[in-house]
């Protein structure tokens, strides 16, 4: 592992709204199977095998950073990884995701998750953010899943496409699933704070599943965790990113008062419509689908121009996509893409504001 002289903070100045030569860029999920030599790694290793090696996790974190050229690397992990330590039992099942062998769904359940202890059991994620950063000449991204979404897979006990007992839950027992809403925000904001004092440069909450909620019950049920755990990081420096998941457009504006920087939105709604919604406190990331990937590199290159011509109107904006990388992807074209964000975006940034 080497590390560049020249340390590229392109992105941590978007987060700020700052001026920029030429946009950030990074993929959600940049780490993964589209990369044939990391389809490898996880012929030898589980997921969560790699996530306990710190030399090998990071060296996973590293791997986009040199081959796609992208301006930020986000740690190799799992949103799951942390409810182990408040003693909730899972394995990440191929094909199917987490599967939970002692699901929450009563008040006895919640009442015996424990607070979070990351220097005791995640340590080695503590240790992989130390070697990112003597290596690293891109920021990091540290992450955490949100309540919401971690609860949809602690309470269903698997991926769901409806979260029935979920929903179940926050209809059926209020008082109880704001309980479990606190003790996972707090887990949250106690997991990020210790990523961010490891080295962790910016962190990201994906709240992956929560565009599964209507907006009355997003801001009654949901909204005040997503409060609470960005007010619990507001003294901290490091840009503080909240990625409200799919099909979540309908939920930005109520939004516009958390203590985060940036808002990371999915392809369901364009950048300029975003900003509308969120208003002018945040920054702005998204929104590529990352099925476009799957087209030919002229489509992809339209697609990619029409997202950064309203995403440069205004400072403050990060390509990246609406959702996670998938194992289809293809290498060599997120290296194109990679390239072509920074070249015209260049161009873009060049020109007199409109």
């Amino acid at each position: 592992m080497t590390k560049s002289n020249t340390f590229n903070d392109t992105f941590l100045k978007a987060c700020r709204k700052e001026h920029v030569c030429q946009l950030p860029v990074w993929y959600m999920r940049q780490a993964g199977r589209y990369d044939p030599e990391y389809r490898k790694i996880k012929e030898k290793y589980s997921l969560l095998e790699i996530c306990a090696q710190p030399e090998l996790a990071a060296e996973v974190t590293l791997m986009p950073v040199r081959k796609l050229g992208v301006d930020a690397a986000i740690l190799y992990s799992d949103i799951m990884n942390p409810v182990a330590s408040i003693g909730i039992q899972f394995d990440i099942v191929k094909n199917v995701g987490p599967v939970i062998h002692n699901p929450v769904r009563t008040k006895a359940d919640i009442e015996r998750l424990k607070p979070i202890q990351v220097e005791e059991d995640l340590g080695h994620v503590l240790q992989t953010i130390r070697i990112l950063k003597r290596e690293l000449s891109v920021p990091l991204i540290g992450f955490a899943g949100a309540p919401f979404t971690i609860a949809s897979y602690i309470i269903e006990g698997r991926p769901s496409k409806n979260y029935l007992r979920t929903k179940q839950l926050m209809y059926s027992e209020p008082e109880l699933w704001r309980q479990l809403m606190d003790k996972l925000g707090h887990m949250v904001s106690t997991y990020l704070r210790a990523q961010i004092k490891a080295g962790a440069d910016a962190v990201q909450v994906f709240d992956s599943w929560v565009g599964a909620l209507s907006p009355a019950d997003f801001s009654a049920f949901v909204l005040p965790a997503i409060q609470g755990i960005f007010e619990r990081l507001a003294d901290l420096n490091a840009p503080k990113i909240y990625f409200p998941g799919v099909a979540s457009g309908e939920l930005l504006p109520y939004l516009r008062h958390i203590k985060a920087d940036v808002i990371s939105v999915d392809w369901r709604v364009e950048i300029s419509e975003a900003r509308k919604r969120l208003g002018p406190a945040f920054a702005v990331q998204g929104n590529l689908d990352p099925m476009v990937l799957t087209a030919p590199w002229p489509v992809i290159k339209r697609y990619a121009k029409a997202i950064m011509d309203q995403g440069c109107r205004q400072p403050g904006y990060i390509f990246n996509l609406g959702h996670g990388l998938f194992p289809e992807a293809s290498l060599d074209k997120l290296q194109q893409l990679t390239a072509f964000v920074h070249e015209y975006s260049a161009t873009l940034l060049q020109q007199p504001a409109q």
